[in-house]
């Protein structure tokens, strides 16, 4: 289901980096309040996390029974103020008030600050918003955004969402929040997909799964009778392409999240491995084993023949293609050790990137292109990046069991599973590009395998 996005009128931002998205036409406010040009420049990490953010709940004009889950639109208000304050602290860049122990504005202060409050309090920003029940059922959600120094408004926007999409609601805000502050693109509103693990060590049952970024909203796709591996979703938030051994023979689906069915892509008795979309979803990349020699292949999403790309000695497993999808990084060991390697889309130009000793393995292109992620194996296994030209590697983690990363929708977060020593139990991670803000992502049982989706349409 889409979000209808509403943006104030008159509302003009000079926003230092990437433009929010355009979306649908705007809908009726409170109350209309002028907004000024104002610019935001923040170049430093230190800068953003100096920023007192005090976020209040979420006033109401009525509070009425409303179809969430969260209860009354006064429920539902407290519930939003701290979705949106654990994803602006949990991503590691702002450290926020509230919503517990600030005081709480009334309905027509949403727009009319009480500015002497909040400077008292050393809030240099502040986040407010609203929740109104319509009559149809939906919701519509406002949020603001200001600077209590300036006694401006930086930017507002509001939702209308159905009942069981409230939290997208509060994810928007938190985005929009991010946005404006950091100048950088938003990942709230994005979901994962993952392997949910249950059962012994030696006979784990693993399921297709989908979450939330924040772990909320979790969701079985398939039911483990066949073991589920390396999910990824389509570029266009439509599909998930997964392995699966049905009966012993590996199998590359196509989830259609939208009819709730699946397609068969490609089955072989051959051991298969890593299915990964190209950035625009007509080619799928992937690697198989025949007479002891792995290669990487690419097929036609919609079905078809298959190309063969690699033909070397040894083993050549796929990782992913550049967000332009002119290149793909992969991990060979015909060097003699598992290490990365850089080619062409069409094969061409093979050339191996990682010489920093040590064995490397599951690289993943950055959505901006500047990085590449990667296990890093030389004792524990830890999440490193480098530059695609293989230069300026550094890890992320260390600990004695993390791999397989995946990128956030703006290549500012990395997520890896990692297992516990002894237990073999796995868990869902994630680490900012500085490698100090490191957090578990909550899963209901064992998690691995995770794959980061787009920012949702």
């Amino acid at each position: 289901m889409k979000v209808s996005k509403y943006i104030a009128l008159g509302l003009l931002l000079t926003v230092s980096g990437p433009a929010l998205a355009q979306d649908p036409a705007p809908i009726a406010q409170p109350t209309e309040a002028p907004s000024e040009g104002l610019e935001v420049t923040v170049s430093d990490d230190s800068e953003w996390q100096d920023l007192g953010i005090a976020i209040t709940v979420f006033a109401t004009d009525a509070d009425v029974p409303t179809r969430t889950n969260a209860g009354s639109t006064a429920a539902l208000g407290r519930a939003l103020s701290s979705v949106v304050a654990a994803d602006l602290k949990n991503n590691g860049l702002f450290k926020p008030s509230g919503p517990a122990g600030l005081p709480q504005p009334s309905f027509g202060q949403i727009q009319a600050p009480d500015y002497p409050v909040w400077a008292m309090r050393s809030a240099d920003m502040l986040v407010q918003g609203f929740v109104r029940a319509n009559p149809d059922g939906d919701i519509t959600v406002g949020c603001y955004l200001y600077d209590v120094a300036l006694k401006q408004q930086l930017t507002k926007a509001g939702w209308k969402v159905g009942p069981a999409e409230w939290r997208r609601a509060a994810h928007k805000c938190a985005d929009m929040v991010y946005s404006r502050l950091s100048g950088e693109s938003p990942f709230f509103d994005s979901r994962i997909a993952y392997i949910a693990e249950t059962g012994p060590k030696d006979h784990r049952l693993k399921r297709l799964a989908v979450m939330d970024s924040d772990g909320a909203n979790m969701r079985y796709l398939t039911s483990g009778q066949a073991t589920a591996l390396t999910p990824r979703y389509s570029p266009d938030y439509s599909k998930i392409l997964y392995l699966s051994y049905l009966n012993g023979e590996p199998s590359i689906y196509i989830y259609d999240l939208k009819a709730d069915t699946q397609k068969l892509l490609l089955r072989s008795k051959n051991a298969t491995f890593a299915p990964r979309w190209s950035p625009d979803g007509k080619w799928v990349l992937y690697s198989m084993a025949i007479a002891g020699n792995t290669d990487i292949y690419k097929i036609p999403s919609a079905g078809g023949t298959a190309q063969k790309l690699t033909d070397s000695p040894g083993i050549d497993i796929g990782g992913s293609f550049s967000p332009d999808g002119s290149r793909i990084v992969f991990e060979s060991d015909r060097s003699g050790s598992q290490q990365v390697y850089v080619m062409n889309s069409d094969g061409s130009n093979q050339h191996r990137v990682s010489f920093f000793g040590g064995r490397s393995a599951t690289p993943e292109w950055s959505p901006r292109g500047d990085q590449i992620a990667f296990t890093h194996i030389a004792g524990n296994l830890r999440i490193a990046v480098m530059t695609p030209d293989g230069r300026n590697m550094r890890y992320l983690t260390s600990s004695w069991q993390d791999e397989a990363p995946t990128w956030s929708p703006n290549g500012r977060i990395v997520q890896f599973f990692r297992t516990a020593q002894n237990s073999g139990l796995a868990s869902i991670w994630q680490v900012d590009l500085t490698g100090r803000n490191e957090r578990k992502l909550p899963t209901p049982v064992g998690a691995s395998d995770p794959a980061w989706g787009p920012i949702r349409p």
